[in-house]
C-alpha cells in the first residue's frame, strides 16, 4: 500500500507516494533539508539548487562507498564459508582416519594378546 506523504525541503512542499512509513520519509526530508541548509549557510553565494546538487553528489559518493564495502564483506564472508567447508571436509577425513587407526590398533592389541597367550600355552 502506498502512503502519501507531504514533506518540506528548503521551504518547498513535496507530495510523495511511497511504501515507506511516513515517519521514515519525514526523517529523510529533515536530514536533506539540514544538509542543504548547512551548505547554503556556510557559503551564502551558493544557491539552494547548487547546494542540493552538492548534497546529492555527497550522498551518491557515500552510497557508492557503502556498496563497495558491502560487496567486500560479501566476498570475505564467501571466503570464510568456503574455508569452513574445506575445514569440515578435512575434519571428517581425519575422523575417518582416526577410526581406521583405532581399528588397526585394536587388531594389533588382539594379535599381541593372542601371541602372548600362545607363548604361555
Amino acid at each position: 500500500m502506498l502512503n502519501r506523504v507531504k514533506v518540506m525541503v528548503c521551504g518547498k512542499e513535496y507530495m510523495l507516494q511511497t511504501e515507506e512509513a511516513p515517519s521514515y520519509v519525514y526523517g529523510l526530508a529533515k536530514m536533506l533539508d539540514k544538509k542543504i541548509n548547512d551548505i547554503s549557510v556556510s557559503n551564502s553565494s551558493i544557491s539552494q539548487y547548487s547546494a542540493a546538487v552538492m548534497v546529492a553528489l555527497s550522498i551518491l559518493d557515500d552510497l557508492n562507498k557503502a556498496q563497495i564495502n558491502v560487496e567486500n564483506v560479501r566476498s570475505q564472508a564467501k571466503e570464510y564459508v568456503d574455508e569452513a567447508g574445506k575445514a569440515r571436509i578435512e575434519r571428517d577425513a581425519a575422523l575417518k582416519e582416526i577410526q581406521v587407526l583405532k581399528s588397526k590398533l585394536e587388531q594389533y592389541e588382539n594379535n599381541d594378546k593372542l601371541k602372548k597367550l600362545k607363548d604361555t600355552i
